[in-house]
């Protein structure tokens, strides 16, 4: 049986109903390549709402580089893709933005060998004008001693003025290539606006990475994570600013090991976007995420390396769990449990590979939600790795799905 992974509608940027859905406003972004992954939303200080995400062949390859496009105040139409960086000898991935107090905007993203996570760097460019020019490339983080530093959610700024960049390091055994078994997570946090940074490690978070903090505004810091075992979403706290956390335990939402945002909303509740599904969900696995691409250093750096052998009685990463629904989830117990659910997306979610030059993948995937203060949200996301797809709702849009996910 055939299965249509085509888009269904251009990616011309233009804001359009849905065919079933007069709530929900919508448009595939004008990303000019063929891979298009890891989107990231934020408002901007000019009233627009920026975008950012990562596109090339395919993930991994060196011609992966970040794009930006905007939506203007009252416009139905997203800008033309931008590309921000173009470094030909590393695949530069998860990109966020970041409107920094002063009124500078940041660009962070990740850059790596290959699919080598263990050699990612972070690097930032910044903009004074709300992103229409840009600074020159600079490195935040460079190289560690256990491995690579990736990002992915945005930095929080505390009443005390510190910044929170969570991170995570991508781990390998020696002589092995990376795939996910060691990650671990950590929070970066500056107090004198960006120039220097400590970094406070996550105890027990073995596996648990793609860490979104949310300030609840009552003194704690809640914390959520995507899980390498494609388990359950974890939740931790902060009592401290940041500075220590307590251990990661399970919620009652699924994850498949791919991506969670969550955010605070204006009344005080969380919402979260994510794939409720699980290791249970699945019937193929994969080796790892990069099984499909060979080793690319062009400098000779780092070496081709075997796939690591599982260490009996240890945990291993499951890639492959099918990337879907794309749901919006409400908790209202501040991330324990997550009894609002609706579905943005539905699909088989199959993602036994990342080959968007085929159309072979079909995952709705990484994405990122924001509220603005007319109390609508806004989600971007993958779609099938060929797009980013826009979506606005107001909020009464999910308090309709009271329930199971529909």
């Amino acid at each position: 049986m055939s299965v249509d992974a085509t888009l269904p509608g251009p990616r011309d940027g233009v804001l359009r109903p849905a065919p079933d859905d007069a709530a929900r406003v919508q448009a595939f972004l004008p990303s000019p390549t063929v891979q298009s992954h890891a989107s990231f939303l934020m408002p901007l200080a000019d009233g627009s709402l920026g975008c950012v995400w990562f596109g090339g062949t395919q993930e991994g390859v060196p011609d992966i580089s970040v794009w930006f496009s905007r939506l203007e105040a009252g416009n139905d139409l997203w800008t033309p893709a931008v590309r921000l960086s173009d470094d030909p000898t590393r695949s530069e991935q998860n990109p966020l933005l970041f409107p920094a107090p002063g009124g500078r905007l940041w660009l962070l993203w990740t850059a790596q060998v290959s699919g080598n996570q263990d050699t990612a760097i972070v690097r930032r460019r910044i903009s004074e004008d709300n992103g229409r020019s840009w600074g020159p490339i600079e490195t935040l983080f460079g190289p560690r001693a256990d491995g690579g530093t990736f990002i992915r959610h945005p930095v929080v700024v505390l009443d005390n003025g510190d910044w929170l960049l969570p991170i995570w390091s991508c781990v390998t055994r020696p002589g092995e290539k990376w795939v996910g078994d060691l990650d671990y997570s950590a929070v970066k946090i500056s107090s004198d606006q960006g120039l220097t940074w400590s970094e406070h490690r996550v105890p027990d978070s073995l596996g648990c990475v793609h860490m979104s903090i949310v300030d609840l505004r009552d003194g704690t810091l809640a914390a959520f994570y995507r899980s390498r075992w494609a388990d359950n979403v974890y939740r931790s706290e902060s009592h401290d600013g940041g500075k220590s956390w307590t251990a990661p335990v399970p919620t009652d939402l699924p994850n498949n090991n791919s991506s969670i945002q969550a955010l605070r909303l204006a009344d005080g509740r969380l919402a979260m976007v994510c794939n409720p599904s699980s290791a249970a969900d699945a019937t193929e696995r994969r080796v790892s995420l990069y099984d499909e691409i060979e080793d690319e250093d062009p400098s000779g750096a780092v070496e081709a390396k075997p796939e690591p052998t599982p260490t009996p009685g240890a945990r291993s990463t499951f890639w492959g769990v099918p990337r879907a629904p794309m749901t919006l989830a409400i908790s209202e117990d501040g991330g324990r449990t997550w009894p609002l659910r609706r579905n943005l997306e539905v699909g088989d979610g199959y993602c036994m590979t990342n080959n968007s030059k085929q159309g072979l993948n079909r995952e709705f995937s990484y994405p990122t939600v924001v509220q603005t203060p007319d109390g609508d949200l806004h989600v971007s996301y993958t779609y099938f790795r060929q797009a980013i797809r826009y979506v606005r709702v107001p909020l009464g849009w999910v308090n309709a799905g009271r329930g199971p996910a529909r």
